[in-house]
């Protein structure tokens, strides 16, 4: 074809005819395919590599040069500048490499003798017919020196931005080199340029300014989107492999979350984060070899620092699940969820806030905080903020859970995450009433200010009704120390009668006066040491108050035990037969027919009377008051009652998926009208749900009954 197109071409010089010039064009463009065929099909097989290798030495070479000649332009510009406001310039920190927009750039220039080698070496393969190989080698080579750049930068130190520092060193060093290398090719065109056709949309206006350079091309612009979203997608996985550590460090990471945050809202790639995360979890912390308060710890951190991520939850759900399964399955998680809680520390010596606070009093001042600068957030007061809501609203993505209700409308809210985990909020309020019930009686002042205030928050979060029980202890204990106040008050002042008290008198400092109410105490665990065993008991804390009386002397009357006591003889001989009956105490007549003497037995009669150790609920039932019996009583019979809506119930969550307390009420109230009608309180209906949920036959999730699969 060649051949043909020479002679054809020679035989219209011989006959004076001069060739047009798209003909000698066509010529020489079959020509150049020919050559570029020939060339294509001979290649050395390693001719990429050596191509790639060629530009990454030299870009490797060009910014070495590039770090020393900013390097000596920030030294004189320090000097000329030393008493100048360094708060007024704007710094991009780029590894050994400052650069100041204050002060004029350093420039690669097309007439660089580096840049010209190259820029001569791009031309000739592109005029071979390389172009596509030669633009892929010199791309990789600039992705891989950004690369390595963005792993020097982010490291291992999660207490620093270095977003804008790799940002600031993609216009110091690639895109100057770029600027000058399409100069020196001649591609750099104009946005100005009526001749530069059809432009990207990604890159309709330059979207940074570049380090001197007034009007960008549209070659350079698309650049910066490339390496930029590279850079952000190097960043981001960086960090996701990192992340476990990152949120140990919480709340010192912060400046890693927020890089990471930026990079997600760049690439959209969340999706990834999640499984990368949950799969760090399963190997790393839900481990039988981690304790029960270090998963708590990394969860709550976790919420904290993936809140910043994902304010409306969507992705916390899918990422907390797996740790809210693997504590269910532990025996002391609402026992250390009650520590972590209500604990002067927080539970986590790394926890910021002020000394002494708990993780509730955080969570509280946060909460406020979040309500205080989204206070307009669920109001919209004018059309303008309608238009403005609405043109910030986003589907949820694909990972978010339907049940849950729009991102628009939701908050984080770590405790109810935390409270989720036992599944009712009842287990918490009984184990924190037990937990503070300890605490109370074995304190040896009165101080109770920080129980006063825990109180108070968890009132907020859970209600009147349901502290009421661990309000009342508290009242006792301020009824306690005004009644000792009084009584030493009222026994140190002078005798009217000028009857001074023998040698022998009992110091009043010795007597501490406590008031229990006995109907809303929790039980209370003791040890007896005997000769030949320790033997543990679960009482009520009268029962409690008897056996301690037999410390000071192992034989009592019973109308003596009960004024030291303090309670009438015949209910002290109804609580006492506990005891009698564990064999640990024995009864005989004393000297008058209605008195009785009790013996402290020095060891354990018979095995068979005490069965081992106390804690099975007959025990506990034979410590409780006769108005606790009707009571619970009663409890029993409206849960009776309420059994014939248990299908009611079942069937309307297999239809709506999720409903909440109230919905559920007013549903029942409309639906349940025959015999027998529904007629149940509120409170009435939660105390069976929670039962229900507590046999593992529905679930509890932000406040919406579901059920339990």
């Amino acid at each position: 074809m060649l051949v043909h197109a020479l002679q054809s071409y020679n035989d219209q010089i011989s006959e004076g005819r001069h060739p047009s010039n798209s003909e000698r064009d066509h010529l020489f463009s079959t020509y150049q395919l020919l050559v570029s065929s020939v060339l294509m099909a001979r290649i050395p097989r390693h001719f990429n590599e050596i191509l790639h290798c060629y530009f990454k030495g030299s870009l490797e070479e060009l910014s070495t040069i590039m770090a020393g000649e900013i390097d000596d332009e920030n030294e004189s510009q320090e000097k000329d500048d030393m008493y100048l406001d360094e708060k007024s310039k704007i710094s991009y920190r780029t590894g050994r490499m400052e650069i100041d927009e204050s002060c004029p750039q350093v420039r690669f220039s097309e007439n660089n003798k580096l840049v010209k080698n190259i820029g001569k070496v791009v031309r000739d393969l592109r005029s071979l017919g390389f172009t596509s190989m030669t633009e892929d080698a010199y791309a990789s080579a600039i992705f891989l020196l950004l690369k390595a750049k963005v792993h020097n930068l982010a490291g291992d130190d999660y207490r620093s931005s270095v977003l804008e520092s790799i940002k600031g060193w993609i216009q110091a060093v690639p895109l100057q080199f770029l600027r000058a290398l399409l100069a020196y090719l001649g591609d750099s065109v104009s946005y100005e340029s009526p001749s530069s056709g059809l432009k990207s949309p990604l890159a309709s206006r330059p979207s940074s300014c570049y380090p001197g350079i007034d009007t960008p091309s549209e070659g350079l612009v698309r650049w910066q989107l490339r390496l930029e979203y590279f850079a952000y997608e190097t960043l981001q996985d960086l960090r996701i492999a990192k992340l476990f550590e990152i949120i140990v460090d919480y709340p010192d990471s912060s400046p890693a979350i927020e890089d990471l945050k930026q990079c997600l809202e760049y690439t959209g790639q969340h999706s990834k984060l999640v499984e990368s995360f949950i799969s760090a979890l399963r190997y790393r912390l839900l481990t039988a070899g981690a304790s029960t308060n270090d998963i708590l710890h990394q969860y709550v951190s976790s919420i904290k620092a993936l809140r910043t991520i994902d304010p409306a939850g969507v992705f916390l759900e899918a990422v907390g699940e797996p740790i809210r399964d693997y504590l269910r399955g532990r025996k002391d998680t609402i026992k250390c969820i009650v520590t972590m809680l209500t604990d002067g520390s927080g539970g986590n010596p790394n926890v910021s806030g002020n000394t002494g606070d708990s993780l509730l009093e955080e969570l509280n001042r946060d909460e406020e905080s979040q309500e205080n600068s989204g206070v307009d957030d669920d109001f919209i007061t004018d059309d303008k903020q309608a238009w403005i809501d609405a043109a910030r609203w986003e589907p949820d993505p694909v990972e978010a859970d339907p049940l849950k209700g729009s991102r628009n409308r939701r908050k984080v809210d770590i405790l109810g995450m935390i409270v989720g985990i036992i599944g009712s909020k009842d287990q918490l309020v009984n184990e924190y009433r037990v937990m503070l019930a300890e605490k109370l009686l074995n304190k040896s002042d009165y101080d109770i200010d920080s129980e006063i205030r825990t109180l108070e928050l968890l009132k907020i979060h859970f209600g009147e009704s349901s502290m009421q029980k661990c309000e009342i202890m508290l009242n006792d204990l301020i009824d306690s120390k005004r009644t000792n106040t009084n009584i030493k008050a009222t026994i140190t002042q002078p005798s009217q009668t000028g009857v001074e008290l023998g040698d022998n008198a009992v110091s009043m400092d010795l007597l501490d006066a406590t008031i229990i109410s006995s109907n809303f105490w929790p039980p209370i665990q003791l040890e007896l040491q005997f000769e030949d065993r320790a033997v543990q008991f679960t009482v009520a804390p009268i029962h409690a108050a008897i056996i301690m009386q037999f410390q000071e002397q192992t034989s009592w009357t019973s109308q003596n035990l009960a004024a030291a006591i303090g309670i009438p003889v015949d209910v002290l001989n109804r609580r006492i037969n506990f005891w009698i009956n564990k064999g640990i105490l024995a009864e005989s007549l004393g000297a008058e027919s209605s008195d009785h003497v009790f013996t402290l037995m020095e060891g354990m009669v018979e095995t068979g009377k005490n069965g081992g150790d106390s804690g099975s609920c007959e025990e506990l039932l034979v410590g409780d008051e006769e108005g606790e019996r009707s009571v619970a009583s009663a409890e029993d019979q409206i849960r009776k009652e309420m059994t014939v809506y248990e299908k009611f119930i079942m069937g309307m969550l297999t239809n709506f998926g999720s409903m909440g307390l109230d919905r559920i009420h007013n549903t029942l109230k409309m639906f349940c009208v025959a015999d027998p009608p529904y007629d149940k309180t509120l409170q009435q209906l939660q105390s069976f749900l929670s039962g229900l949920v507590s046999e593992e036959k529905l679930e509890l999730r932000d406040g919406m009954y579901v059920l339990k699969k």
